[in-house]
């Protein structure tokens, strides 16, 4: 099979598409004929091998563990593992697995769901990461209920499309944080109401919202906190710039610290794909009150180019693509 494969750390030049063998499914595993592939920053922090603690939590000191990068998948069930009960040969589905930038990748059944029937691959791909980051942001580490005032930052981006859209079903006052270009994107998705960064700084005190979920990694903690309410809860999810050792996860740790000055909770997190979420997502898309963006497709062979045009910040808006 064909496969966007790497052998060393390094810019997307690093990237090549080769013939390599299928994977070899174990017993609860599934194996996808991957259709599209969704395009992530996890992709090229782990393409790059930056910043450095993406080496030491398990993806490889010197060179990557796993060469074929990719995470997010939507495609057709070849073959199914002994102990697989949910799915079989034959099944559309979307998840998370290892190495969907190629024609066939292996994913735990626990990974994997059915694929809605109202979405291409091309948006099913879109959804694992993103929308599941979404999710867990705003559920469980916000704890968010109907009726709060939420704050996007990055509302345009592939976790903002997803954050405005879900917060909005969920009953919340949504509020988006996007350049010029972008407003008439975050309106369509649902936002109630846009706030042009270039123009207004929304850190100045006079607006107050319960939950800010900060995509984006560019302001500093203490200007965040003067745009919550005084029992307002802070979401940073990713982030870039610092030290080539955390890069912006050091934000984490100095939200810990200020949680413990006042009543604002100030958490970071780090999402996990699990079939309960994508489930969740699932019974949005079918209600109608989730849609994926999709920025710009490319196919297989263009892998390394689709990887440069999100890190280099290029996207229009929404989700970059894959297909196979």
């Amino acid at each position: 099979m064909k496969a966007i494969v790497q052998d060393v750390y390094g810019s997307a030049d690093v990237l090549q598409l080769r013939d390599i063998d299928k994977p070899v499914i174990g017993d609860r595993d599934v194996l996808v004929r991957v259709r599209a592939a969704g395009v992530d920053p996890s992709v090229w922090h782990l393409m790059s091998g930056s910043p450095y603690l993406v080496r030491v939590m398990g993806f490889g000191l010197r060179r990557p563990n796993h060469p074929v990068r990719g995470w997010d998948v939507a495609g057709t069930v070849e073959a199914v593992g002994g102990q697989v009960t949910q799915l079989k040969p034959g099944d559309d589905v979307f998840g998370s697995c290892d190495g969907s930038f190629a024609e066939y990748a292996r994913a735990a059944e626990s990974k994997v769901v059915t694929k809605p029937a109202n979405l291409s691959f091309e948006q099913a791909a879109a959804l694992p990461t993103s929308a599941v980051t979404a999710v867990q942001a705003l559920r469980d580490k916000g704890r968010l209920v109907a009726g709060q005032h939420v704050l996007v930052i990055g509302a345009a981006g592939g976790v903002g499309t997803f954050a405005v859209q879900i917060a909005a079903a969920m009953g919340a006052k949504v509020t988006g944080v996007c350049r010029t270009t972008k407003m008439d994107l975050v309106r369509s998705i649902g936002a109630h109401d846009v706030i042009d960064y270039t123009r207004e700084d929304f850190t100045d005190g006079t607006r107050r919202f319960d939950l800010i979920l900060d995509t984006g990694g560019n302001r500093p903690l203490t200007a965040l906190r003067r745009a919550l309410t005084p029992t307002g809860t802070l979401v940073l999810v990713g982030g870039e710039g610092g030290g080539p050792l955390l890069a912006g996860m050091q934000r984490n740790l100095g939200a810990g610290l200020l949680t413990l000055l006042g009543k604002q909770r100030l958490v970071g997190m780090f999402a996990t794909v699990r079939s309960a979420d994508l489930e969740y997502l699932r019974k949005l898309v079918v209600a109608g009150d989730l849609s994926p963006v999709i920025d710009r497709t490319f196919p297989l062979p263009e892998a390394p180019e689709a990887v440069r045009y999100l890190q280099h910040g290029q996207t229009r808006g929404g989700k970059v693509v894959i297909t196979v």
